[in-house]
């Protein structure tokens, strides 16, 4: 059998692997789980921005076309970047993380078309004598502009909602990751108490047991006659113990029969003397 030392180095080295090894399992999770989400986090934000920046776009193109309706002016007509917008509207389409969006940037991007080919005819309309350009930006661009509108905010709504689910997952994910420290603790807590378990009923109660049959030997006399299983060092300072009671105890037999012998002998001779 192992002796103590390898006992007592065994059963703690045991505690010390597990509760590391549970804490490299919950730092990796945590990595990558953390690692993970961030990215879809940070592309969810991204495409708020981008939403944000091709709305502000076509808000300004739209307001710039009213102002040559209002001051009747076709000089301050303006020109539209058409590829900054679908290089933005492409970064946007990529950002996403999850196909379920892509639909929405699909129907933002037909509506938006829709409302490019309609302003298009500004021009012509505006120089036309028979259409009011009045009539034609409010009843025939503006509806085309506010469906834009809409289906940029059911995007951004679904952007949000993609924003606040990578949200839950990371909580999810965070308690996921420290699961294993949590289990790792609580495997730690019942080792020690077995490791204190095994301590008490191993070491600690022989000891105790050793130390009151030397108490008894030293107060009665009575024989030492404590035993337990197991070929340790404490069961060999037990053995020890008991040889070494066991010859005190015959040494003291034999002590007193000698003195025991001694009196009569002397008890003899004096009997003698005075016949």
């Amino acid at each position: 059998m192992p002796s103590m030392k390898k006992k007592v180095f065994f059963s703690l080295g045991s505690l010390a692997m597990i509760l590391l090894l549970s804490g490299v399992i919950s730092i990796l999770e945590y990595r990558r789980m953390s690692s993970y989400v961030s990215d879809m986090i940070a592309s969810n934000i991204k495409s708020i921005n981008l939403s944000q920046r091709l709305s502000d776009i076509t808000e300004e193109y739209n307001h710039q076309m009213l102002a040559v309706v209002v001051q009747n002016d076709i000089s301050i007509m303006p020109d539209f970047n058409i590829r900054y917008f679908n290089a933005h509207a492409d970064s946007l389409k990529n950002s996403f993380t999850k196909a379920g969006a892509l639909p929405m940037v699909d129907s933002v991007s037909n509506s938006f078309n829709r409302f490019m080919v309609t302003s298009l005819k500004f021009d012509e309309v505006f120089l036309a004598d028979s259409v009011d350009t009045g009539e034609w930006f409010f009843g025939t661009l503006q509806p085309c502009y506010n469906q834009f509108r809409n289906d940029m905010g059911i995007l951004n709504e679904t952007i949000h909602d993609e924003l606040k689910t990578n949200s839950a997952e990371f909580d999810a994910g965070f308690y996921r990751s420290i699961m294993p420290g949590v289990v790792s603790v609580a495997a730690g807590i019942l080792l020690v108490i077995l490791l204190l378990y095994f301590t008490i009923s191993y070491y600690v109660n022989p000891i105790y047991r050793i130390s009151d049959g030397i108490d008894n030997y030293r107060q009665t006399s009575r024989k030492y006659g404590y035993t337990f299983d197991g070929d340790d060092q404490l069961a060999n300072i037990n053995s020890g113990v008991s040889e070494l009671i066991d010859e005190n105890i015959e040494l003291r037999r034999r002590v007193k029969a000698l003195r025991d012998d001694r009196e009569r002998i002397l008890q003899t001779i004096s009997e003698s003397e005075k016949q």
